[in-house]
């Protein structure tokens, strides 16, 4: 019940922002008020909740890609930039804009999650440089690039717009940051 709940309150936010009510989600569950407040006290523990799980299956997915001793470094740096988040249709432009205008503790620990995972990419570039695997240059420059680029994928509309998955995005743009435009026999 609890992921169906947590289900429910992703569609909410998708189809009317943050500004709904229990009421809201309650009746889009075909459930009672009482129903949800037996698995969650408000709103905000269920963004929470959102927000935690989210946050702890990508480095559930990132501690196993880490592990897997049959990936290259590079296989390895590959799977790590595209890693998304359990709830990945949350972490929307306009979702995240709100939610930093309604609920600012809540986005402080997206901020800070999302701050933090890319210390584990960090360790793997420099070790890619070290090896000679990739060039070397500015680490600090080449992690705003990465992040800039994969942050692109939180303009969800445009994907939709374009018939464009949001895996198939990540996809694209980690093999365009990892390999460039230019094909191989060609350079």
């Amino acid at each position: 019940m609890k992921n169906r709940i947590m289900k429910g309150f992703i569609e909410e936010i998708r189809d009317k922002g943050m500004k709904f009510s229990m009421d809201d989600l309650a009746k889009r569950l075909g459930i009672s008020k009482r129903t949800l407040y037996e698995h969650f006290s408000s709103k905000v523990e269920i963004l929470e909740t959102i927000i935690q799980q989210s946050f702890d299956e990508g480095d559930e997915k990132t501690q196993q890609i880490l592990a897997d001793n049959s990936l290259s470094l590079i296989d390895k740096i590959k799977g790590v930039m595209m890693v998304l988040p359990t709830h990945y249709e949350f972490y929307d432009l306009r979702i995240l804009e709100q939610m930093k205008r309604y609920y600012p503790e809540q986005y402080a620990q997206v901020e800070a999650s999302l701050s933090e995972d890319w210390q584990t990419l960090r360790v793997l570039l420099e070790q890619a440089i070290r090896e000679g695997l990739i060039v070397n240059m500015d680490v600090t420059l080449m992690l705003k690039v990465i992040v800039d680029a994969l942050n692109s994928t939180l303009d969800q509309r445009f994907y939709m717009k374009n018939q464009i998955t949001v895996s198939e995005a990540l996809s694209a743009i980690v093999d365009v940051l990892l390999f460039g435009l230019v094909l191989a026999d060609k350079r």
